[in-house]
């Protein structure tokens, strides 16, 4: 089966300004959109990574179970790093609030 070609050139010249302003809008919200999405699984995966490794902050397991020393555990480290986690963590959160709110208000979806 062959296709009738068309001559799409011609027939996009011939296009009036409402059809093109559509398809301006079409194209320009569907890209908006994706990216729109992609950045919220940006910080969504970031949360989840983050969160990961805060838990990782509290296995100070041993390095053998002949050993129960934790001569290299410094507390100090610990504290701040497990402030800086809890605190990248809750921006990261509040950021994500506002972008799902927004993706919805602007596109019209759930998230």
């Amino acid at each position: 089966m062959e296709e009738e070609l068309k001559p799409r050139f011609i027939e996009s010249l011939q296009r009036n300004n409402d059809q093109i302003r559509e398809d301006r809008a079409r194209t320009i919200g569907a890209d908006s959109e994706l990216i729109y999405r992609r950045r919220v699984e940006d910080i969504e995966l970031k949360i989840k990574r983050l969160e990961r490794e805060q838990e990782g902050l509290i296995d100070i397991s041993p390095l053998d179970r002949n050993s129960l020393t934790f001569a290299d555990f410094q507390p100090e480290a610990f504290v701040q790093k497990d402030l800086e986690y809890s605190l990248t963590i809750r921006n990261l959160n509040i950021q994500l609030e506002v972008a799902v709110k927004r993706f919805e208000y602007l596109f019209g979806k759930t998230f």
